[in-house]
């Protein structure tokens, strides 16, 4: 039986964990490693923790906030931003992270995810996909790079299917149109994705109710679910997800 994912997403700046709308209007709320211990006690089945400037600010991921937080906990850790060379893999992969995600330094150099694939193997590679809704491209939906500020013509279910065949081994795609709204996931964004690739898709941006969650995996066909928003502020616990899925016959490790 193939489990549906629960997986909080950290996003960090300054070493601190923020949550904003669409990236913006940030508000701290708290240290990553001890938001990161707690969605582990609390059955999160795995973490992303997303350095949201590295890019922006042409720089590494915060190795330190990393090493912190995978001494927390005990599940599997992805970590993105900043990512653009085979050296910068193996630097998190030696303090313990479990999976990279690489989103802008594929999109730029789409061999780097062929190398790191083979390097590290597939299903060590996440590549995050940034979208916006946009006339310019046959599906509708846009490639955005940089942290979501930039548009780059591309068409993001046909990147979708080049990354697989590049060895990706997991697709992270985010509606940037979503993210922080908590008004639900992009579901024709998730499920066109979904339906043209065979890798494990993962919904993220716009959780904002238990509903939302279910729709994502059963008319988004997502295998697992990114949530934010939705968990920092205590609206709902990991528990209660879990449990709102598990009794609509959705298979979830309670």
């Amino acid at each position: 039986m193939e489990y549906r994912r629960i997986i909080p997403c950290l996003d960090v700046k300054d070493g601190r964990l923020v949550k904003g709308v669409h990236f913006v209007d940030l508000k701290d709320v708290g240290d990553p490693a001890e938001n990161g211990a707690a969605y582990s006690e609390a059955g999160a089945d795995e973490l992303v923790f997303l350095d949201i400037t590295a890019t922006l600010e042409n720089r590494k991921t915060m190795i330190d906030a990393v090493k912190r937080t995978v001494e927390r906990i005990s599940i599997p850790l992805t970590v993105g931003g900043g990512i653009g060379s085979i050296q910068d893999i193996q630097d998190l992969m030696d303090i313990g992270v479990s999976k990279v995600s690489i989103n802008t330094a594929a999109v730029h150099n789409p061999d780097f995810v062929k190398k790191a694939a083979a390097e590290f193997d597939s299903e060590k590679i996440v590549v995050a996909i940034d979208t916006r809704s946009s006339s310019q491209v046959p599906s509708g939906f846009e490639v955005v790079v940089s942290g979501g500020t930039k548009p780059v013509g591309i068409d993001a279910v046909e990147w979708a299917k080049r990354v697989e065949d590049l060895g990706a081994g997991t697709i992270l795609p985010t509606s940037m149109d979503a993210d922080g709204t908590q008004a639900g996931y992009d579901i024709p964004m998730t499920r066109a994705i979904a339906d043209a690739v065979s890798l494990p898709v993962i919904a993220s941006g716009g959780a904002g109710t238990l509903e939302h969650l279910y729709e994502a995996i059963t008319e988004g066909h997502a295998d697992a679910v990114l949530v934010a928003s939705i968990a920092h502020f205590g609206k709902y616990s990991i528990r209660e997800m879990k449990e709102y899925l598990a009794e609509r016959g959705i298979p979830v490790r309670l």
